[in-house]
């Protein structure tokens, strides 16, 4: 390797990783699945050198093995249970599930295909790798640290002077400037403000005695459009079905766009609205979407204000606080902040993503409430998809109007 070792822990990751794969392991081990990598950027290009560079940090990757302390830690999450702590004593990343290759234009490719409990975990030390190796290799990285360091004082007087306001939680593993800027920026706005409550990095999170924070991503509702016995436009319902069952309320906030936000506020019933303690927005116009979630509580006789609104779609403190200043009163509201917090600099950030796309070799998809967003490598099943949602979307519809 020409660069130091990228992911140096497994804890290294996102919470909800562990969330999702705790789900996963006590009650769908038999399912498979497919990973692909995506650079939505216009006209980036991926050098011979850095995706070899790439393929070495993946190689030392799978070299690692959680460590006492980090087990003990992740036993010490209050809804991690004991025998997925000791699954992950025997777990590792295994090479073989990774494929890596660049195309002639300078592409990059990359597939995860494996048992689904063991291909899922590598999402995030992928893009961690991918993401640092690509800008200290294509960039003057003491360059961008320094534009990033003044970005981040900036930040830090503006939360003192009480420009800002709101809560929040670092959600910047995934598209951060590198290992070491992560850090810094956690421990930082940890400790020199009074509005940074967690991060989501369950290694920072053990580090700086901060609370490690995530539910669950689409990935986990798309698992299930794998499964023959569950119909498409039904999954969400299983989905929150089977989190409950193991989180019992716990880990309750959850995320409404995996297949468009008014399907799930099909499934999000009475019973679904008291045992979950919020909602996550991640697509579509967030106003429009908390007014819509404000008059489904409603509806319930819950009260919006004792229910969490999570923000987490591509946010900067400016919009943060816009969103903060006209929900405040409303509900309570906190929010997920990645790449402004992890990656601004002079440069523009990469948008890369590592998307589920196959379940036991059947394709699977996310639509969310913004149509760019959705991502599937099969376009009749995609239609399929819309198709279904659709359907019951009228038909339910339909039935509410008749009653």
């Amino acid at each position: 390797m020409r660069l130091q070792p990228i992911v140096c822990s497994l804890l290294d990751t996102d919470l909800y990783k562990f969330n999702m794969d705790q789900v996963i392991f006590h009650k769908h081990t038999d399912l498979c699945g497919e990973y692909y990598f995506k650079c939505r950027n216009q006209g980036v290009t991926f050098s011979e050198e850095i995706v070899s560079e790439i393929c070495e940090q993946i190689d030392h990757l799978c070299t690692l093995r959680f460590t006492k302390e980090e087990l003990d830690y992740l036993r010490s999450i209050r809804f991690i249970k004991a025998d997925y702590v000791e699954f992950l004593r025997l777990w590792h990343p295994i090479r073989e599930y990774v494929s890596v290759s660049r195309s002639e234009s300078g592409e990059l490719s990359i597939v995860v295909k494996g048992p689904l409990f063991s291909a899922m975990q590598f999402e995030i030390y992928l893009l961690e790798i991918v993401n640092e190796v690509y800008f200290r290799m294509t960039y003057d990285y003491e360059a961008l640290k320094k534009s990033a360091q003044e970005r981040l004082d900036q930040k830090i007087r503006d939360f003192r002077s009480g420009k800002y306001t709101f809560k929040f939680a670092e959600f910047g593993c995934r598209r951060r400037l590198s290992r070491e800027w992560e850090d810094t920026v956690v421990r930082r706005l940890a400790q020199e403000t009074d509005n940074c409550v967690g991060t989501s990095n369950v290694y920072l999170a053990m580090k700086y005695h901060l609370i490690p924070i995530g539910t669950y991503a689409h990935e986990f509702v798309q698992m299930y459009q794998g499964i023959d016995s569950i119909p498409l436009a039904y999954t969400n319902q299983y989905a929150m079905k089977d989190w409950y069952d193991e989180y019992l309320g716990d880990n309750g906030t959850a995320l409404t766009d995996t297949v468009t936000t008014d399907l799930f506020l099909l499934d999000f019933n009475r019973s679904m609205v008291n045992n979950y303690s919020g909602v996550r927005h991640d697509s579509g116009d967030p106003y429009e979407w908390g007014e819509k979630m404000i008059a489904h509580y409603k509806k319930y006789g819950a009260d919006p204000k004792s229910k969490l609104l999570l923000f987490s779609d591509s946010l900067d403190f400016d919009r943060a606080q816009q969103l903060y200043d006209y929900f405040k009163d409303k509900a309570k509201v906190s929010f997920g902040i990645g790449t402004f917090c992890s990656n601004d600099t002079q440069e523009e950030a990469l948008n890369i993503v590592i998307k589920l796309q196959y379940v036991n070799g059947r394709p699977v998809a996310k639509l969310s409430d913004t149509p760019g967003k959705a991502m599937c490598r099969d376009s009749e099943y995609l239609d399929y998809l819309k198709r279904s949602v659709a359907f019951r979307l009228k038909r339910e519809g339909a039935d509410k109007n008749c009653c």
